[in-house]
């Protein structure tokens, strides 16, 4: 009798230890089970990597530098037009956070104030519900009940797709700070561009939904992550890429008498070719203030 209560401990302790390995190897232990389940039922997703990534949420934005008035010694304004379908620009487009939705929800929750597009000096804000019914579009769907084969009228909203946004406007201001003896550049606002077509489909122009104030946007394009397409592993925001200007872009415009666009001058390859002149014209400035 007591070989027999020894084998049947044995086996009894064996199967108990072969059941916890299991448990402990397939993760299904009642604790963590209960971890698996937030208290509203839902599903807690495992960790999508190697560790838990806090770098870009933990960082926070530096201010600018205080500049004082008497210090500036040259300034001009710039407008510049980024198109996202250039191969450097595809970030802006990248499904997963394209970088108008970020403006979009921020905008919609109140998080920043986006303002009109009746100028660019940000003049007119708008308010949360008018941010989320722009660009957005109703349209009326007559179906048949299959089981009185009567009609129904259906209303559908049609918000506006990130990919319909094709450019964004840069506006910007270029000056010499005398106290540090560098030109500098500091970025005003951004506003996202969409194309508007006729009944036929037929393109028409290219208008501003709105226009948001960069300074007040850095801490939100501070907490969003830009696609590296060199490494997954480098954080990147996109508050580092618009300080950086890591983007590709052509100048539309500059302050003048005129207050009028390259565009309402010259087209085809003499615009481009006199935006690359303001561009140059803003570099020998600084380069024509030293003496070799």
């Amino acid at each position: 009798m007591n070989i027999k209560c020894l084998i049947g401990c044995f086996l009894f302790f064996f199967t108990v230890q072969f059941v916890n390995a299991q448990d402990l190897r397939t993760g299904n232990t009642e604790g963590e089970q209960t971890e698996m389940r937030t208290e509203a039922g839902e599903f807690d997703a495992p960790l999508d990597g190697i560790v838990e990534k806090n770098i870009i949420t933990d960082r926070r934005v530096l201010p600018y530098d205080p500049i004082r008035e008497a210090d500036i010694f040259w300034e001009k304004r710039v407008w510049r037009v980024i198109d996202v379908r250039e191969k450097l620009n595809l970030p802006f487009a990248y499904p997963v956070e394209p970088f108008f939705a970020i403006l979009m929800k921020a905008a919609e929750e109140g998080e920043i104030t986006v303002y009109g597009t009746e100028d660019d000096k940000f003049s007119y804000p708008l308010a949360p519900d008018e941010v989320a019914s722009m660009g957005a579009t109703v349209d009326t769907i007559i179906a048949f009940d299959p089981e009185t084969y009567e009609e129904e009228i259906t209303i559908v909203r049609n918000d506006l797709n990130p990919e319909d946004i094709k450019q964004f406007r840069i506006k910007e201001i270029w000056f010499f700070d005398e106290e540090s003896s560098t030109l500098q550049v500091r970025i005003l606002g951004i506003a996202p561009l969409k194309d508007e077509y006729d009944e036929n489909g037929n393109y028409k122009y290219t208008t501003p939904l709105f226009w948001a104030y960069y300074p007040e946007c850095r801490e939100i394009l501070a907490r969003h992550k830009v696609f590296n397409p060199n490494n997954d592993a480098s954080p990147m925001t996109w508050e580092d890429m618009m300080e950086m200007r890591q983007f590709s872009s052509y100048i539309m415009k500059r302050s003048n008498v005129y207050d009028r666009k390259v565009e309402d001058y010259l087209t085809g390859v003499d615009m481009l070719l006199e935006a690359e002149k303001i561009r140059m014209e803003i570099f020998n400035f600084e380069h024509d203030l030293w003496s070799y």
